[in-house]
């Protein structure tokens, strides 16, 4: 059995309140779970004591016997020193361009270059020209 430590949505409409939960991975998001761990309750102040809620011995316990945490549950168990805080990853697939913008893209940094380097070109050859009329005069 695969077990999770994961939220469990309660509350009324447009007013939630979460559940910390060890469940099965297979039971739905509020159905059946094994033990509640926690509280965490989104509409009160961020630095609120009663925003989250948790039970240190027992979420260290199902942690030591195999349960994982979803990523945000992983996020309060960092913040709450209880775990290292999980890296956010940078880049995924879902934030990047599509094809046909990414070529656009790439298009457009080619000119930019090209663009640069006749800019360049054409500012040393006035100086080139101005260091060598001297020499001959």
């Amino acid at each position: 059995m695969s077990l999770r430590i994961r939220l469990s949505r309660g509350g009324a409409k447009k007013r939630p309140f979460y559940r910390v939960v060890v469940a099965d991975s297979r039971s739905p998001r509020d159905g059946k779970f094994i033990e509640r761990l926690g509280t965490y309750n989104p509409m009160v102040a961020k630095d609120h004591p009663e925003r989250l809620i948790l039970n240190e011995e027992r979420i260290k316990h199902w942690l030591g016997v195999g349960a994982l945490p979803s990523d945000r549950v992983a996020r309060f168990l960092g913040a709450a020193g209880i775990v290292a805080v999980p890296a956010v990853p940078k880049q995924t697939k879902k934030n990047q361009p599509k094809a046909k913008a990414q070529e656009r893209l790439r298009e457009a940094e080619e000119k930019a270059a090209e663009a640069a380097e006749a800019a360049a070109t054409a500012a040393a050859a006035p100086d080139e020209a101005a260091e060598a009329a001297p020499a001959s005069a």
